[in-house]
């Protein structure tokens, strides 16, 4: 591991049995990266997160960070990350805030004036107790837990559930001054908008596999462009447009469908000699190139 890398995980393997859990992942997060887990429900983002955590114990393989061994040095790693976890502890009869204290003297910080600005930037009433909150404001209690130690490495799982727009961009620019202030950031979802914004690289996760990963803009590359055309008259061959590498071709008589991976200019060109009367074309969200690999 270099100097630079936070995380790095070797054929990291958990595997329960028929067909679920996580196989073989191999991945190296840097520092001061903001790197989105993307998933279905039940794809093995959690599991991924338990593993780092040593939450749970790997079938094979290794995970480190800050180059130790999340095994044999979890106590000492866990004092460096604020965690998120999917599913929050239960605290009967107990304020937020009386919680977040009892949180911060575990942690033998000082942080009372951070707490307070957090709760007040997310909205969260600290006098109120945690078993009356709704699903959104125990969310809040969960990532200001998370937050309130200024860690260097953030690991929030689904961390945009159950809160309001104004509440998700918040939570947004508390992860874009963490990236600034150096910290390191994994944060799982299975709604990719929800991360595209603050994420520098995004790894997509299904049956317990990674199937594709790459930075903000190789993933754009790889973009792909939905083009309907309406010619005066038709196509005279298929042959022009499958030549410069459209899929998913369909000729109803004058109207002409297909798909572009990558740049549209060749198909355009091939267009152009004829004439057209309608032209619309769409370009696939990044969700939706994602989820095509799903599906496929």
């Amino acid at each position: 591991m270099s100097n630079e890398t936070v995380i790095e995980c070797v054929n990291l393997t958990k595997d329960y049995g028929s067909g679920h859990g996580l196989f073989n992942l191999n991945v190296s997060i840097s520092k001061g990266e903001v790197f989105g887990l993307i998933g279905p429900n039940g794809a093995g983002k959690s599991t991924f997160i338990k593993l780092l955590m040593d939450l749970i114990n790997p079938s094979s393989g290794k995970a480190r960070i800050f180059n130790l061994d999340t095994r044999k040095n979890s106590v000492e790693l866990k004092k460096m990350i604020g965690y998120l976890p999917g599913e929050l502890m239960q605290f009967p009869s107990v304020t937020a805030g009386y919680i977040l204290n009892l949180l911060m003297n575990i942690r033998k910080i000082n942080e009372h004036k951070y707490i307070n600005e957090l709760a007040e930037r997310l909205q969260l009433d600290l006098t109120r107790k945690f078993q009356d909150l709704s699903h959104g404001n125990k969310q809040k209690v969960g990532l200001i837990q998370a937050f309130m130690h200024k860690p260097s490495l953030l690991i929030l799982d689904e961390p945009t559930l159950g809160l309001d727009p104004i509440i998700q961009r918040e939570l947004r620019n508390l992860v874009q001054e963490s990236k600034e202030s150096g910290a390191t950031v994994i944060l799982s979802s299975h709604i990719l908008t929800e991360v595209e914004s603050v994420c520098s690289r995004i790894g997509l996760i299904n049956n317990g596999r990674v199937i594709k990963e790459g930075t903000m803009s190789e993933l754009k590359k790889t973009r792909t462009h939905m083009v309907n055309a309406k010619l005066i008259g038709s196509l005279s061959s298929r042959d022009e447009l499958e030549a410069v590498g459209v899929h998913n071709l369909k000729i109803n008589g004058q109207d002409v469908s297909f798909e572009v991976h990558g740049e549209i200019d060749r198909a355009l060109k091939v267009l152009a000699k004829y004439e057209v009367i309608e032209l619309d074309s769409r370009e696939l969200s990044l969700e939706e190139v994602f989820f095509s690999e799903v599906e496929s």
